[in-house]
C-alpha cells in the first residue's frame, strides 16, 4: 500500500518554491485552454441566440471575456507572487478563521460543479462508443469518466498540467474541425439574419454580464495552478490569453450551434452533441465533449482537495481527492435533476464569490500594497491576519453587503444591466471603505515591515 501512495501526489498547502515551479508561458496558456473550451461554457454561449442576434451574441462574448479575464488574471498574480492556493490566501484578508467558511462553500460548490460536467462527459463518451459500437449504458461511462479524473487527479499537479497541455491542443484542433465543418456546410447569412425571439429572457448588456460572471467563477481556484508559474510575467499573460481564447471559442461554438439548430427547426437541447449529430458532426463533438470535460473535472477535483487542505490541512492529498472523486461519481448519477438548475447553479456562485474575491483584490492590492507575509499566513505566528479573534469583522460585513445585494438584484428583482460588475465594484468599494472606518488600512506600515523583515533576513 505504501509504495503505491508514494507515486501518488503529495501536494500541499505551502509555498510552492520557485526551483520547483514547471509553469511556463506554454504550459499556462493551455491550461487555462483546457479550462474552458468545455461542454458548460459551449452551454452559456447556447443561452444567447436567438434571444439576441448572433452578431450581439459575438460582441458580447469578446467584451465580456476580454474584460473578465483582467480580474481572473490579476487574481492569479497573487498565487504567483505568494505561492499559495487560492483559499490559503483568503485568510489574509478574511482572517486566519474567517477564511475556514469560505474554503467550505468552494470545496461544495467544486464538487457540485463536478457532478454535471460528469454526467456531460458521460453522456459524451456513451454517444461516442454507441456510435461506434450500438452499446449504450450512461451510468457506466459516468462513472468511467469519474474513475480516469480520479486517476489523473491523485497524481498532484505535475500529472494536472501534463494531461491538460495536450487535451487543450486535441480540443482547439476539433472545435475548429466543428466550426469548418458547419461553416463549409451551411450559410452563415442565416445565422446573420435569423429571426429574434419575441420574449427574449436575454439582452445584450445581460449577455455581457453572464460572460464577465464566467470569467470570475474561476477565480475561486486560480491561484492553485498559477503558484506554479515561473515568472509573473508568463503567468499573467498566459492566464490572460488563454481565458480568453477558450471562452471566445466556447462560447461562439455555442452561439453558432444554438443559431444553425433553430434556423433549421431542430429541438432545443443543452447537448450540442445532439445538436451537432443532425448535422453528421456527432461523433467529433462527442470526443471534444468528453475531453473538455474530463480536463475541467480534474481541475476542479484538484482544486475542491486544496481547499478541503485549507481547513484541513493534514489531511494529506490523495485521501480527500479519492473521497471526493466518489462524491462527484454518486451526484453525477442524479442526471437530469442536475441540468434543470444549470443556469441558477452558475448565477448561485456569481452570488456566493464576487463579493469574496472583489475583497481579496483591495486587500492584496490597495490595502497591503502587493505584500503578504506567507508564513505568517500559514502558520499564524506574528498575527498580522488574526484581525478579531481569527475573523476580519470588516471583509465579511462587505461580503454580506455584496452576496445579498448580488442575489437580490439576480434572483428577486433582476436588473436590465446584470449584477457582476456592480456587485464586483460594491464590494470591493465597501470593503476598502470599512477597513478606513475602522482603521486597518495601515498598508504602509505592515510593508514597511515585511520590507525590512525581509532585508534583515537577506
Amino acid at each position: 500500500m505504501a509504495k503505491w501512495t508514494e507515486r501518488f501526489g503529495h501536494d500541499d498547502i505551502r509555498p510552492t518554491p520557485m526551483n520547483e515551479r514547471s509553469m511556463n508561458f506554454f504550459s499556462t496558456f493551455t491550461l487555462w485552454i483546457a479550462a474552458n473550451v468545455v461542454i458548460t461554457t459551449v452551454m452559456t454561449g447556447m443561452m444567447f441566440v436567438p434571444d439576441i442576434s448572433f452578431s450581439s451574441a459575438m460582441f458580447a462574448i469578446i467584451v465580456g471575456s476580454a474584460i473578465g479575464a483582467i480580474p481572473l488574471a490579476l487574481t492569479g498574480n497573487i498565487g504567483i507572487r505568494t505561492g499559495l492556493p487560492t483559499m490559503v490566501i483568503t485568510r489574509a484578508a478574511f482572517g486566519q478563521k474567517g477564511a475556514i467558511l469560505p474554503a467550505l462553500v468552494n470545496t461544495i460548490i467544486l464538487i457540485g460543479w463536478s457532478w454535471i460536467q460528469a454526467y456531460m462527459a458521460g453522456l459524451s463518451l456513451n454517444y461516442a462508443i454507441h456510435y461506434a459500437t450500438g452499446y449504450s449504458n450512461i451510468n457506466l461511462f459516468v462513472i468511467l469518466t469519474e474513475l480516469l479524473v480520479v486517476i489523473i487527479t491523485i497524481f498532484g499537479h505535475r500529472g494536472v498540467e501534463r494531461i491538460e497541455k495536450y487535451i487543450s491542443i486535441a480540443m482547439l484542433f476539433l472545435s475548429f474541425l466543428v466550426f469548418y465543418k458547419i461553416f463549409t456546410t451551411y450559410n452563415i447569412s442565416t445565422l446573420l439574419e435569423m429571426k429574434l425571439s419575441k420574449h427574449p429572457a436575454v439582452t445584450t448588456i445581460i449577455a455581457f454580464d453572464i460572460v464577465v460572471a464566467t470569467a470570475f467563477s474561476w477565480m475561486s481556484t486560480v491561484c492553485d495552478f498559477n503558484r506554479n508559474c515561473q515568472s509573473e510575467k508568463s503567468g499573467f499573460w498566459g492566464t490572460y490569453f488563454g481565458y480568453l481564447v477558450a471562452s471566445i471559442v466556447a462560447m461562439g461554438l455555442g452561439a453558432v450551434v444554438s443559431g444553425f439548430s433553430i434556423a433549421s427547426n431542430m429541438e432545443r437541447t443543452y447537448d450540442p452533441t445532439i445538436l451537432l449529430a443532425a448535422y453528421g458532426f456527432g461523433l467529433i463533438a462527442s470526443i471534444v465533449v468528453f475531453f473538455s470535460v474530463l480536463s475541467t473535472n480534474v481541475m476542479a477535483l484538484y482544486s475542491a482537495t486544496m481547499s478541503f487542505m485549507n481547513v484541513f490541512p493534514r489531511a494529506g492529498f490523495w485521501k480527500p481527492t479519492l473521497i471526493m472523486g466518489i462524491i462527484c461519481t454518486l451526484g453525477a448519477l442524479l442526471k437530469e435533476a442536475l441540468m434543470s438548475h444549470f443556469f441558477n447553479f452558475i448565477m448561485l456562485i456569481a452570488t456566493l464569490f464576487i463579493p469574496v474575491f472583489a475583497i481579496v483584490l483591495v486587500d492584496y492590492f490597495l490595502i497591503k500594497r502587493g505584500t503578504y507575509d506567507t508564513e505568517d499566513i500559514l502558520f499564524d505566528t506574528k498575527g498580522r491576519y488574526r484581525y478579531q479573534k481569527g475573523v476580519n469583522v470588516a471583509a465579511y460585513v462587505a461580503y454580506i453587503i455584496g452576496a445579498v445585494f448580488a442575489y437580490y438584484f439576480t434572483y428577486i428583482h433582476p436588473l436590465a444591466i446584470g449584477s457582476t460588475m456592480l456587485t464586483f465594484f460594491l464590494s470591493g468599494a465597501g470593503y476598502w471603505g470599512l477597513m478606513k472606518i475602522t482603521k486597518q488600512t495601515s498598508s504602509a506600515a505592515h510593508t514597511m515591515e515585511l520590507q525590512t523583515t525581509t532585508s534583515m533576513e537577506g
